[in-house]
């Protein structure tokens, strides 16, 4: 179980320090501050916060249904969609400030997590509570885009 924890952290978080490059600016850009956001926007010290629990949490998640999965291809190509969508969306909304793009992959992301937990948990049972922040995060994060596309 260290083992693969250490690897699913070492690539969850080398994936967020990947989409952290590509986000250029980011939260404190000219173009993200000039946005109307919504008043549920939470402060912009709080995104790497979430972002470092979610993916201890997911690396946890998924250090549990390695283990336990039958299809390890399937997950592994489930896994990969989602460091590329989760990668992909920070360029797309922050560097090419492209709202609609950035809702559209961060839908994918949403439904991809939320399909991860309810077709697994049968494998891992309540363990599968670990992806839940993951889940509930894109929710909010999904909400947010989706305001800044409709209110700019």
């Amino acid at each position: 179980m260290t083992i693969r924890l250490i690897i699913f952290l070492a690539i969850n978080f080398s994936a967020l320090a990947l989409g952290g490059f590509f986000t250029g600016k980011g939260v404190p850009s000219d173009w993200y501050v000039s946005l109307n956001k919504a008043p549920w926007t939470p402060p912009g010290w709080f995104f790497g916060t979430a972002w470092t629990f979610i993916m201890i949490c997911f690396s946890v998640y998924m250090s549990y249904l390695w283990p336990d999965t039958e299809n390890k291809n399937l997950l592994i190509g489930l896994f990969t969609i989602q460091i590329v969508l989760n990668i992909g969306w920070n360029p797309t909304f922050f560097y090419y400030q492209n709202a609609l793009g950035g809702l559209i992959i961060i839908s994918g992301l949403t439904g991809l997590i939320g399909f991860m937990l309810f077709f697994y948990f049968p494998v891992i049972k309540l363990k599968s509570i670990l992806i839940a922040p993951y889940l509930i995060w894109l929710l909010i994060a999904t909400s947010l885009n989706a305001y800044i596309l409709l209110k700019n």
